[in-house]
């Protein structure tokens, strides 16, 4: 695999020549384009100027930010050079900060570390230090030209993970919501609520989780391509509904047993696909 990335990581005088992969991979995307109903003919879509209605060609494009409805600052190279920061092939860690003090909502993209020729010892002894101080390393990276991000570097099994982090002003604030007063729970409320979480509860296997909505469309376009038809049966559609007694909904929840919805969902699927081989 191709890396995305090369250079170092620094935490004070250690230096270690490291190589970026990414951790994650891509879900096949079912794209489609935009066809005339008629002949089955790709729309094509234009530039066109909305104030004279003529397509405008690319040399002739500019960008402009909207600072007020219909006010624009027109923004050229030059500007986008002089906001640059300088380019490094350095990532350095300047803190190591409790990984719970760290909210999760600042992850965004990871990344495999994995060192080049001359890393592997500084490598590992990073990567101990992390997991024996249950620390993560927080600093700044440049990925591409002018793609400045604020980044973690955290220990995943044997692995050192990069995660590109959103700047605190990405977040919004939980205040600036309202939710409900823990005070409206009743004791025995939580502890039927907590019963039935433990009845819930279960080792994480993200195997079991799959995007069902995605392989269907599959199926149906790869039976379309053959001329066929695939039918599903119809999902049970779920309505929303008034708590009208929180306690007699929890009783009749831990009465159904340890994870109802997860066997009605089996039993669903093993129906459907009794039908189709049939």
């Amino acid at each position: 695999m191709r890396a995305v990335w090369k250079g170092a990581i620094t935490f004070g005088l250690v230096h270690i020549p490291v190589e970026l992969h990414s951790a994650v991979r891509a879900q096949e995307r079912i794209s489609f384009r935009m066809l005339h109903k008629r002949d089955l003919s790709p729309i094509k879509y234009e530039r066109v100027c909305e104030k004279e209605g003529d397509p405008v060609p690319w040399k002739e494009i500019v960008k402009g930010y909207e600072y007020t409805k219909g006010k624009f600052v027109v923004l050229d190279d030059d500007d986008f050079k002089a906001a640059a920061v300088q380019s490094s092939k350095v990532f350095e860690i300047t803190d190591f900060v409790q990984a719970e003090e760290v909210d999760p909502r600042y992850f965004e993209t990871p990344y495999y570390i994995l060192p080049t020729k001359g890393g592997e010892k500084p490598y590992a002894l990073l990567r101990e230090a992390i997991r024996a101080s249950g620390t993560v390393g927080i600093g700044k990276v440049t990925m591409r030209t002018n793609s400045h991000h604020l980044a973690a570097i955290r220990v995943v099994e044997d692995a050192l993970v990069m995660a590109i982090m959103r700047f605190s002003g990405e977040l919004v604030e939980v205040d600036k919501f309202s939710f409900p007063d823990a005070d409206s729970v009743r004791p025995q409320e939580l502890k039927m609520a907590e019963q039935l979480i433990a009845n819930l509860s279960d080792s994480f296997s993200p195997d079991k989780y799959t995007d069902e909505y995605h392989d269907n469309l599959q199926k149906i376009i790869k039976a379309k391509m053959k001329g066929k038809k695939v039918t599903f049966e119809e999902p049970e559609e779920v309505e929303a509904t008034n708590v009208v007694d929180l306690m007699a909904r929890l009783q009749e929840s831990l009465a159904g047993g340890r994870k109802p919805a997860a066997r009605k969902a089996a039993t669903k699927r093993a129906r459907a696909t009794k039908r189709r081989s049939a």
